[in-house]
């Protein structure tokens, strides 16, 4: 059976993810860009047997069991195509120009987050205007301040109908690259070694002081009305970004406002290489500036089978509690999937079956992450 050493573990630890090389055979491989490159303007690829194979017919599906246990085999892929292009001056997410916004165009956010397209204006109005404009902006239109609101990305503002979770989650990312990678510019998927560790204290110590985790909780204002636009999404925390940049330690790049942001690790990865990283991982995506084709990596979402047994996860959702488009799910009595989910975000390692003991062993070396010093 194919397994991660303890090396290689105790390196996902602290690292947070680890690259795989060479785990997709070159079939595996030459199959799915074939299926990408034959496929039909506009053709929605997610399910191509092609794509969900580089993990359920890949050396992937044995690691992860061994390492972090049973799960779904993807039915679905986030099919990830960038393709080549410079700075734009479109406004992102986070309320900049793109070509304002360092490291190659810097998202750096948690996953499973509410989103709607960004005012390509600066938004008019008080800040209480603008957050009922944003929210009616999802799909659903104007439902108020709503657990039922969704976002353009089909995340819902809130999980739970209690509206005190507002982060989706599941247990890892897989990520398998079909373009070589291995040079910075390329489009990479970029994280924060070590940062996960810094987000997961952070949802603790926001559980801690009310129950709530997510955006609209402790700390964690939803939208920053003081960025050009005026509707910035705040995907990390602004504690979490200055412990961010505290890890990384180096002078970080700053918008024009001079706003810091911390400087991110491209992940560099060829064909055949896949890599595994844990939920609570800051990501983004990245500009493909120096690329000489269009990136593609199929992402691949995966929460352990223990979570809730008799729900499928398809592989694209980050907020498997509720359907794909934020439908209400059944579950049996005593049964609550929110109380579960929290407890996954506050303890990342619980799903990992085959870490226990090297996380036994290498929690002991971690410093405490405070967050006593935020504003509640």
């Amino acid at each position: 059976m194919i397994t991660l050493t303890d090396e290689q573990k105790r390196q996902l630890f602290h690292d947070g993810y680890i690259v795989l090389k060479g785990v997709v055979s070159d079939d595996l491989v030459e199959a799915g860009q074939a299926r990408i490159k034959k496929a039909q303007k506009g053709e929605n690829l997610s399910g191509a047997t092609e794509l969900t194979d580089l993990v359920n017919a890949s050396g992937v599906t044995p690691i992860l069991n061994e390492v972090m246990g049973q799960f779904d085999p993807p039915s679905r892929v986030q099919v990830g195509v960038i393709k080549q292009s410079g700075p734009k001056d479109f406004y992102s997410p986070l309320g900049y120009r793109e070509r304002d916004l360092p490291y190659f165009g810097h998202g750096m956010h948690a996953e499973g987050l509410f989103t709607v397209g960004p005012p390509q204006q600066p938004a008019e109005g008080t800040p209480d205007e603008i957050y009922k404009r944003l929210i009616a902006s999802g799909p659903r239109g104007d439902l108020g301040r709503s657990a039922d609101v969704i976002g353009s990305n089909t995340d819902p503002l809130f999980q739970d109908p209690d509206m005190t979770l507002s982060v989706g989650s599941f247990t890892a990312f897989v990520i398998v690259p079909l373009n070589d990678q291995r040079t910075e510019g390329c489009g990479q998927t970029a994280v924060i070694p070590g940062g996960h560790h810094i987000l997961e204290s952070f949802y603790r110590w926001q559980y801690e002081q009310s129950g709530c985790i997510g955006p609209e909780g402790p700390g964690w204002p939803r939208f920053d009305y003081e960025t050009p636009n005026r509707a910035g999404h705040i995907y990390l925390p602004r504690a979490v970004q200055e412990k961010l940049i505290e890890l990384i330690g180096e002078t970080p790049e700053t918008t024009p406002d001079g706003r810091p942001w911390p400087r991110p690790t491209q992940i560099l990865m060829e064909p055949g290489d896949a890599a595994i990283t844990i939920f609570q991982m800051p990501h983004t995506g990245t500009r493909n500036e120096f690329g000489t084709e269009s990136r593609k990596n199929m992402i691949f979402r995966i929460r352990n089978k223990s979570r809730q047994p008799d729900k499928v996860v398809s592989g694209v959702s980050d907020h498997p509690d509720r359907g794909q488009m934020g439908e209400w799910l059944e579950y049996e009595p005593g049964n609550d999937p929110f109380a579960r989910s929290k407890q996954a975000l506050t303890h990342m390692w619980q799903e990992w079956e085959g870490m226990q003991d090297i996380v036994a062993q290498e929690s002991a070396n971690l410093t405490p992450v405070d967050y006593s010093h935020v504003d509640v």
